[in-house]
């Protein structure tokens, strides 16, 4: 009964996957112009550095310097061009973000919190 019960919960075991960096939902997020869903995948505080102005920001407070950032320069692109390895401590990213005529690059470093990836700190910086 016991190795029954045992075999079950490892099977059960064997199709949960600890979080991986949500790096589509990031992408899909930038190329939208989405502030509220980036901030989202946030810690609570995260430093935030655009175009050299640089805070730590709440998530709430990092959603209204998202979208103030994304209302002048309304996002045509975004994609990742680089994608660190994930540690138990975390991982870091760089994509670049395209409105109109101008790129940017865009730095993510992100915390493991439990099974989850949080951004801790976005620099998003003239390419």
């Amino acid at each position: 009964m016991s190795f029954a019960y045992s075999f079950l919960i490892a099977f059960i075991f064997s199709f949960v996957n600890p979080a991986d960096v949500p790096y589509s939902e990031l992408e899909t997020a930038f190329s939208t112009g989405n502030a509220t869903a980036i901030s989202n995948m946030g810690k609570e505080k995260m430093l935030i550095s655009i175009l050299d102005k640089e805070a730590a920001y709440s998530q709430s407070q990092a959603t209204l310097v998202l979208k103030d950032f994304f209302s002048k320069k309304p996002a045509t692109s975004f994609k990742f061009n680089f994608k660190g390895k994930e540690s138990a401590d975390g991982s870091f990213a760089i994509g670049i973000y395209t409105s109109k005529a101008e790129s940017f690059r865009v730095s993510i470093h992100f915390k493991k919190m439990g099974n989850d990836f949080k951004i801790e700190r976005l620099t998003i910086e003239k390419n």
